[in-house]
């Protein structure tokens, strides 16, 4: 009986293509934060050391933190349509100004503003690096040829 995969999503961890896509996922976030740092009024890092390392503070609260409050503000996101997520990933951005030394957050909207450029430049970046398989129910086995025998006994 053939099986029916919906998505593979449900099935990987963050870490699944290894060390290559943890790296991609920290490149992307990198350009979408100091993208943001050079257009948003009201976010600013100091140096590029604290620029970097608000990088990985980001990368990493939105690993582990952000499934969880994902969760808990579930309902709120629904009844939102969405745009609750974009308070979420402001107050993440926050989160990793209170923790980054030389990494500020002037305000809640600059958060906000922040968090927008942050989600629509990872938004695109993701698209472009992401796998484009297809997905579907896998072909019969009556369709596969037979494995080939290259050294008969």
């Amino acid at each position: 009986m053939a099986t029916i995969r919906f998505a593979r999503v449900i099935h990987e961890s963050p870490f699944h293509g290894g060390m290559r896509n943890a790296l991609t996922r920290i490149l992307i976030t990198g350009v979408a934060v100091f993208l943001a740092v050079a257009t948003v009024p009201g976010l600013d890092a100091e140096s590029l050391s604290a620029g970097i390392a608000a990088v990985l503070v980001l990368t990493i609260l939105n690993l582990i933190l952000r499934p969880v409050l994902f969760v808990l503000t579930l309902p709120l996101i629904v009844f939102s349509l969405g745009l609750f997520l974009v308070v979420l990933n402001a107050l993440l951005l926050e989160l990793t100004a209170y923790l980054v030394k030389g990494f500020t957050v002037s305000g809640f909207w600059s958060a906000i503003g922040g968090a927008l450029v942050i989600s629509i430049v990872t938004t695109v970046l993701n698209s472009w690096t992401v796998d484009r398989r297809p997905i579907g129910p896998e072909p019969p086995m009556e369709a596969r040829r037979p494995p080939k025998i290259i050294n008969p006994d």
